[in-house]
C-alpha cells in the first residue's frame, strides 16, 4: 500500500506536461489577420456570446437604474 501511494503522489508532483502543443503562433495567426472583424469578437462563437450577453445585461441594468431613478423622483400618489 505504501508503495502504490507513493508511486501516485510522485505522478501527481511532476511538473512537466504530458504533451505540450504550442497554441501561440495559430492564436497570433488569428488575432493579427485584417479581415474586419473586431479584436474582442475574433476569438469565435464563445465571444460572441460573451460580448453579447454583455450588451444586453448593461441595457436591462441601465433601464432598471433608470426605471428606479424616475420611481424614486415622482412620489406615488395616496388615495
Amino acid at each position: 500500500m505504501y508503495r502504490q501511494l507513493l508511486e501516485v503522489s510522485r505522478r501527481t508532483l511532476t511538473t512537466s506536461a504530458r504533451r505540450q502543443v504550442n497554441k501561440v503562433p495559430e492564436k497570433q495567426r488569428i488575432f493579427q489577420e485584417n479581415n474586419g472583424v473586431p479584436v474582442h469578437l475574433k476569438g469565435g462563437a464563445g465571444d460572441a456570446i460573451l460580448y453579447r450577453s454583455t450588451m444586453a445585461l448593461t441595457v436591462l441594468g441601465t433601464g432598471y437604474a433608470l426605471y428606479e431613478l424616475i420611481s424614486a423622483a415622482l412620489p406615488k400618489k395616496k388615495v
